[in-house]
């Protein structure tokens, strides 16, 4: 933990997250306090339940870890009339680091969003306690996420605890501290104030592991974490997956570098829109299960990822 008195902490931790956090929901919150005063009690059980979702303060807290992980019984997952997933029946067992690998369009993330709730299957099921106990984290690709929102390093780590203050309550006190101890445990203390729309890829990748800290979710999704950083970001934020799996947290990750899966994932998912091989890493990578997964698609793109021994 780093020493409260630090000068970069004490610059921004009080000052610049809770002040600027409050006073920007400051309106917002005085807003809707006064509407749902109005609101008898049933009424405002619903209304928050509409309107402010992601708030799930039992799910905060003290916490004691659920070893659980997630069970797919003949998972397909469907776009109009294109099956992106078929046929999938297994589980990502408790306390499991698991790598999901394929050639392009062979369904793996897809089959990330099923298990976050994100995409209905078409058929079968996904059963996970963690989503249903609200602790769940999904770190999708980055193209998909709006890096020109202005909202700075520390503001957007913070977004990690909204479960626990959601959209019509102050901030707590304690968040700036827990917010200083995931910047810097990513090396980013001193970026915290600036804005996420001026970070560099490898920064911004920090900025966001930092915001799954915060989640501390028992089970974690991960889409190509680790494309197109450099390897000095990429062994940083390894050792915090393999630290996740050793606190009893499930971490599933759609990876493309099969050496890196090689070194550091127990467990692969070998995926071709269906199944080819799913269990102990060394089996799954082999020479003739890559060649059937290649095979499997039977398209050019198949070759782009480098699905090699």
């Amino acid at each position: 933990m780093a020493n409260s008195s630090d000068p970069a902490r004490r610059r921004w931790s009080d000052l610049t997250v809770l002040g600027l956090m409050r006073a920007g929901t400051a309106p917002l919150t005085q807003s809707f306090a006064v509407s749902l005063a109005a609101l008898g009690h049933n009424a405002q059980a619903a209304f928050v339940r509409l309107f402010d979702n992601g708030y799930h303060p039992n799910a905060s807290g003290e916490h004691t870890r659920r070893l659980e992980g997630i069970s797919v019984r003949n998972l397909s997952v469907r776009y109009g009339d294109r099956y992106a997933l078929e046929s999938l029946t297994g589980e990502f067992g408790p306390a499991s680091l698991t790598a999901v690998v394929g050639p392009n369009g062979a369904g793996k993330s897809s089959l990330l969003k099923a298990l976050a709730g994100i995409l209905r299957p078409a058929i079968g099921q996904v059963t996970c306690a963690a989503a249903e106990w609200h602790r769940l984290a999904y770190l999708p690709q980055r193209d998909e996420l709006d890096r020109g929102f202005p909202i700075t390093v520390a503001e957007l780590v913070a977004l990690g605890d909204w479960r626990d203050f959601g959209a019509l309550r102050k901030p707590p006190r304690r968040l700036a501290a827990s917010v200083y101890e995931a910047i810097a445990a990513v090396g980013l203390s001193s970026l915290a104030d600036q804005q996420i729309s001026e970070l560099s890829v490898g920064h911004f990748q920090r900025a966001l592991f930092a915001r799954l800290l915060l989640q501390d979710a028992d089970v974690i999704l991960l889409d190509e974490p680790f494309a197109s950083l450099d390897e000095n970001t990429t062994q940083d934020l390894l050792p915090i997956l393999q630290r996740w799996r050793t606190e009893g947290r499930t971490v599933v990750a759609v990876l493309h570098d099969l050496d890196q899966v090689r070194r550091y994932f127990p467990s692969t998912l070998l995926l071709a829109r269906s199944p080819i091989v799913w269990g102990e890493t060394s089996v799954s990578l082999s020479v003739d299960n890559l060649a059937r997964a290649k095979q499997a698609l039977n398209t050019p793109e198949s070759a782009h990822i480098g699905l090699v021994a």
